[in-house]
């Protein structure tokens, strides 16, 4: 009877396990249509021959000793009464298998990164691996495996609320914006219908504003008479850089980071690449008299380097970002002196800023100069790095004098009208 030839042709674990590879490939029937071929390099492989729809067909189940005889059995039996049904085994199993590398696909960490990797082009280098490594270390430990249609609002509040316990709160507004960006992309990219993130601003603690401490405009020229002190106590070069950085109101690790590759003496004008700026564009500095100066004391102390403002150890490296920090407080200026206001290096931004709006300089020029983001989108579409430039000069060259002045007074004169800086 078939039955009976069936059952008695049926391999054993032992004959699996003990067949060996031949110089060609060769089979073991185990009947039903399954059988094992065993390759020529060892390699053992379960085969169920079937017809399909009129088709003579072969459904590769699996690889033996991942797939044991008793599961191959299991697996022609299912395939069998697929057939019945009407389905293909062999195209069950590629559908499967594509689902399930979709699902793989379609993982937060796997979205994540091909959002950073479509982005991360029009970044700067050293912004890609910020915004990278801040993901990376704040959200796939916790959600990176899930699938993104698994995620709910919840567990991006829990990943956001992970971070607030340690207090770094500006960390956990960037990454929930991380978060934001990578599920509008899986969006727009056709492979998801709802954003989780998109609601939950308000759900973020949020830090109290401070503003950096800035030098008041009647303690100006006592602060700049200190500063000609310094290298009393301290090295001329960080002397000489908070000098420049009060003249050119940068921000402090725009001015650390110089290169005297970026300064074009003959036009009194420095371009600061956009690799090294916050907004990611080329920054113009037009240079006065007095930064002039200032740039050729520097240049016996540091002309050999490429950095105009080296560190001590190490001249490859810029100078610290607490050095200049550390100067203005050794002036008394750390806000222990009743006396004196506290004073950082950015804030001396606000001081120029303050001033120079109250002389009456236009106020897109002090913008363009101080290098804040345009907030108008069309506006900012339209804004170019010498916007302005002419009456930008004009204004660093009147803010070089106004300093000089300042420090000659024993006490703030009278601010000057809009009219004596427009001479």
């Amino acid at each position: 009877m078939p039955q009976k030839k069936y059952l008695k042709e049926k391999l054993t674990d032992l004959q699996v396990r003990q067949s060996s590879p031949k110089e060609k490939d060769y089979w073991l029937d185990d009947g039903g249509s399954l059988r094992l071929l065993v390759k020529a390099n060892g390699t053992k492989c379960w085969r169920y021959n079937y017809r399909f729809q009129g088709k003579q067909k072969t459904f590769s189940i699996g690889i033996y000793p991942e797939v044991t005889l008793s599961q191959a059995r299991e697996a022609r039996r299912n395939a069998k009464q697929d057939i019945q049904n009407g389905i293909d085994p062999s195209q069950k199993k590629q559908t499967l298998k594509r689902q399930q590398t979709q699902s793989s696909e379609n993982t937060f960490q796997a979205l994540a990164k091909e959002w950073w990797s479509h982005q991360s082009g029009t970044w700067t280098p050293d912004h890609a691996s910020r915004v990278w490594t801040r993901l990376r270390d704040n959200s796939f430990a916790i959600i990176g495996a899930r699938a993104i249609e698994d995620i709910s609002p919840q567990d991006i509040i829990y990943v956001i609320r992970q971070i607030e316990q340690r207090d770094a709160l500006d960390v956990a507004k960037r990454v929930l914006q991380d978060i934001n960006r990578v599920f509008r992309f899986a969006i727009t990219s056709g492979r998801l219908k709802y954003n989780p993130a998109s609601d939950l601003h308000d759900v973020r603690k949020k830090r109290k504003t401070t503003h950096r401490a800035s030098l008041p405009k009647h303690e100006l020229p006592e602060f700049l008479r200190a500063l000609e002190t310094y290298e009393q106590r301290g090295r001329r070069l960080t002397k000489l850089a908070i000098e420049l950085l009060v003249l050119t109101f940068l921000r402090p690790g725009e001015l650390r980071g110089a290169r005297w590759e970026e300064f074009d003496f003959n036009q009194a004008i420095w371009r600061i690449p956009g690799s090294r700026m916050k907004m990611g564009t080329e920054h113009l500095v037009p240079l006065s008299q007095q930064a002039l100066k200032i740039l050729e004391q520097l240049k016996p102390i540091s002309g050999k380097y490429d950095l105009v403002f080296p560190s001590e150890r190490r001249r490859t490296h810029p100078m610290s970002d607490n050095t200049m920090r550390r100067a203005i407080f050794k002036l008394g200026y750390e806000g222990n002196d009743a006396t004196k206001s506290k004073v950082t290096p950015h804030g001396f931004r606000a001081t120029a800023s303050s001033i120079l709006n109250e002389v009456g300089f236009n106020r897109d020029a002090i913008e363009r100069q101080l290098s804040h983001m345009e907030r108008n989108g069309v506006r900012a579409a339209y804004t170019h790095h010498a916007e302005y430039l002419d009456e930008r000069t004009r204004m660093m060259q009147w803010w070089a004098d106004y300093l000089d002045d300042q420090r000659q007074l024993q006490k703030v004169s009278p601010i000057f009208s809009k009219q004596s800086a427009a001479k």
